[in-house]
């Protein structure tokens, strides 16, 4: 189980190897500071495109191909777990301790993960809890996480032997004091086209079973008998899940349900076409089985600059590897998108996705870097430091919406008349006479702010949600 406590050495320390100075290595280790509040963003992004992208489609998840604001706050979760990895792991040189330690937090990672988004959890809208375990969502963003983060930890743990203690000043050397990191990387991709593409896809069929929808028990057949497409019905992504998990299992309300050929409000969600295709019912898993094989290079790309901060000493080597990388990811996704190579896709985990999103969270990184590490910026990202150092009690409460559910089981004659509900109406949407900017504001101001407060009185107090 997570455990909440008071913690006063809540620090990523940063372990610099090489033939420096004794007491240089002595000296105590120096917080960074950016990896809290780079965390702390991708948080802030999750709450904001979950709660307000439903009034404004363009930061939601795009429908199928392409990559709005929503679609990088899994691959900035994934490139910080990396970070973390590296940060985390050079302090426990025991390889049985380290990984009794990995397993025991992969373990949680699950539970939450099947506790908060497996149906079991119907916060803040609906007063109820419980899941019909012939319908229990298998895969989600925790299980995700959960996967890569053990594969690169058993990686970095028993790779070690392998590692020089004393890099090289040459550009590559970091690249092949960590080969393996690198071979399981290639293995992972191989893995991952070799089944997307080369997966026969076969018709198949399903009966609607979200009781919440008005086609609730209506059967559909999918034409598809195909190998290698990467369209919504018949990619192997998708049959992967449907033969693994069962179509009972996946996820009830696809991002494609916004698409053109689906429903005539898109982007906007609304109710589905006449003439919608038989696909656009089906459920789809975007945290399925494939995608997230393909999602460990996310986590492989950020363990790898977690070894750039600790091993390159100085601000300009960090930020030129760093920079450089982040580039060069950034134009080789999106030159396979536009050459229509392969498209970017989050729902698939598509190698330029992997390479755009990889590339942007590098960038992102390496300007929080030198904002907060190198001009020591720091007050004004003080909200998103503190919700990073506290990421999982704000992932839980805010972005899964517990608090606001439990804020909303007190209200007054109808269960829309909570406190909630009346700042919404009246403070925030009343004030701009706009349901569109009120939402936002609201997001921006009641949930992300608000967190950011909460989040550094219980840092204040040296309380910290730690798996």
């Amino acid at each position: 189980m997570a455990e909440i406590k008071a913690d006063t050495t809540h620090q990523h320390p940063l372990i610099v190897s090489g033939d420096d100075d004794p007491e240089q290595k002595l000296a105590k280790p120096k917080r960074v500071a950016s990896v809290d509040i780079f965390r702390g963003l991708t948080v802030a992004l999750m709450i904001l495109v979950d709660d307000a992208g439903g009034e404004w489609p363009m930061i939601s998840h795009a429908p199928w191909n392409g990559c709005n604001l929503a679609d990088f706050v899994m691959p900035f979760f994934l490139f910080i777990v990396g970070m973390a990895i590296a940060l985390a792991l050079k302090r426990i040189p025991d390889q049985l301790e380290a990984t009794k330690k990995v397993i025991l937090r992969t373990l949680k990672l699950l539970f939450w993960g099947l506790l908060l988004q497996g149906g079991y959890n119907h916060a803040p809208d609906k007063l109820t809890y419980g899941v019909d375990m012939n319908k229990i969502r298998v895969c989600g963003i925790l299980q995700r996480i959960a996967l890569a983060y053990l594969v690169v930890s058993l990686v970095e743990i028993f790779s070690r032997d392998a590692q020089p203690k004393v890099l090289s000043r040459r550009w590559f050397s970091i690249f092949k004091s960590y080969a393996w990191h690198w071979v399981v990387g290639a293995c992972v991709l191989v893995l991952y086209l070799a089944v997307l593409y080369g997966t026969y896809v076969p018709d198949w069929h399903f009966t609607v079973n979200d009781e919440d929808s008005i086609d609730y028990g209506k059967s559909f057949t999918v034409a598809c008998s195909v190998r290698g497409k990467l369209d919504p019905p018949c990619n192997a992504v998708g049959y992967v899940d449907r033969t693994v998990l069962g179509i009972n299992h996946m996820y009830h309300h696809p991002a494609w349900r916004r698409s053109k050929a689906c429903t005539e409000n898109s982007p906007y969600e609304g109710p589905l076409r006449k003439d919608a295709p038989s696909w656009c019912y089906a459920p789809f898993e975007p945290e399925g089985i494939l995608s997230s094989i393909s999602a460990i290079l996310s986590t492989i790309i950020g363990v790898h600059f977690g070894h750039v901060l600790i091993h390159l000493k100085d601000h300009p080597q960090r930020l030129k590897h760093w920079s450089l990388m982040g580039f060069a990811l950034l134009i080789s996704g999106i030159i396979l998108h536009f050459t229509h190579a392969i498209p970017l896709n989050k729902q698939l985990y598509t190698l330029s996705y992997v390479c755009v999103t990889s590339g942007a969270a590098a960038l992102v990184f390496s300007a929080i870097y030198v904002l907060v590490d190198v001009y020591n910026l720091k007050y004004p990202f003080l909200p998103l430091k503190w919700i990073g150092m506290n990421a999982m009690l704000v992932y839980v409460m805010a972005a899964e919406g517990i608090f606001a559910g439990f804020v909303n089981g007190w209200y007054y004659n109808d269960p829309h008349n909570t406190l909630v509900y009346w700042i919404k109406k009246h403070i925030f949407i009343g004030v701009w006479h706009s349901k569109r900017v009120g939402i936002l504001l609201y997001v921006l101001f009641g949930e992300i702010l608000f967190w950011g407060i909460v989040a550094g009185i219980f840092h204040w107090l040296g309380i910290y949600w730690k798996l």
